[in-house]
């Protein structure tokens, strides 16, 4: 038997989660502070729509997908795993890392299931470069750089860092498998008091550096991860087609006589089997939950995202 997932918060990425669970066989209930939107959704994907004060309560309910406006999250989180729900809550968990310990920890307190959406993580082209990582095709990585840009997505509560950096934190951390020991971050608001485009610059231990580039007033869209390592270079490009999506760069570069020098060579393109990204993580939502295994996503990693985000965010008066 599948478990019984009800989804609370029926916006636009709730609305996914809906529609994904649908095709899964998993989604049991939806609900939304907005009665009429749920029922709208109950009605479509022929479920139940649940007032949120009753949701916790109900023995018909084995999970909660979350996808609150962040600053609900981590209250949201406590309350479902006191109430004996696995959750998965969208990123970020919460806006401070004190809120966000208090949701992981009352998750283990509870034994329950903490999953975060950094959807990116469960990408065909990204688990292939890990593999690759892994396997040391790349040989030792020095320097990780991610772009992230486009036009709008503008929120009341997050900024540029905020509402799109996770995703590729969550990436850069699992490449690194450790925290950076150093952080600086640079931005720039230019419609309000929130950032619009922000910087971070990282060290990492062993001296891989890396950094990151946020922006929502951009003419084009850039989603670009890419992973220099002294035998090879790797580009995540998810804007291209899935046969390009992952390229590797076998240059060589070496000193000659005291100088410089270096060849290029055409990249090499990996194949990538095609799989929606939120598909395969409600996927390994549903194991978890079976399994009782803990998340590649789990909490202590979005605590991790959330510490970097909250070191690198500029005010703005």
């Amino acid at each position: 038997m599948k478990p019984r997932i009800a989804v609370l918060g029926c916006g636009y990425w709730g609305s996914n989660h809906i529609r994904t669970l649908k095709s899964l066989g998993a989604l049991h209930a939806v609900s939304d502070a907005n009665a009429a939107r749920a029922e709208g959704f109950a009605s479509e994907q022929d479920c139940i729509a649940v007032d949120p004060d009753e949701l916790y309560g109900r023995d018909d309910v084995d999970a909660i997908v979350m996808a609150l406006p962040p600053q609900y999250h981590a209250a949201a989180a406590i309350r479902a795993v006191e109430a004996g729900k696995d959750v998965l809550v969208e990123k970020p968990i919460a806006l401070t890392v004190p809120d966000a310990e208090r949701a992981v920890a009352a998750a283990k307190a509870n034994g329950r299931v903490f999953m975060v959406g950094h959807v990116l993580r469960f990408h065909p082209a990204f688990e292939q470069l890990k593999q690759l990582i892994d396997a040391g095709e790349l040989g030792t990585v020095k320097y990780i750089h991610s772009h992230r840009l486009g036009l709008g997505k503008f929120h009341t509560e997050n900024d540029a860092l905020w509402d799109l950096a996770p995703h590729d934190l969550s990436m850069i951390l699992a490449i690194t498998g450790a925290p950076p020991t150093e952080i600086r971050g640079e931005g720039a608001a230019l419609l309000d008091h929130l950032s619009d485009f922000a910087h971070l610059h990282m060290r990492f231990p062993g001296g891989l550096r890396s950094h990151l580039f946020t922006s929502r007033l951009n003419p084009y869209r850039e989603r670009r991860l890419t992973v220099v390592g002294t035998k090879a270079m790797a580009v995540f490009d998810d804007v291209e087609p899935w046969d390009r999506k992952l390229a590797v760069y076998r240059h060589a570069v070496w000193q000659d006589s005291g100088h410089w020098a270096f060849t290029t060579n055409e990249p090499s393109y990996v194949p990538v089997t095609s799989g929606m990204p939120l598909t395969r993580e409600l996927e390994h939502f549903i194991d978890c939950i079976r399994t009782r295994a803990n998340p590649r996503t789990d909490g202590e990693e979005a605590i991790g995202v959330l510490r970097i985000l909250t070191a690198g965010t500029v005010s703005h008066d």
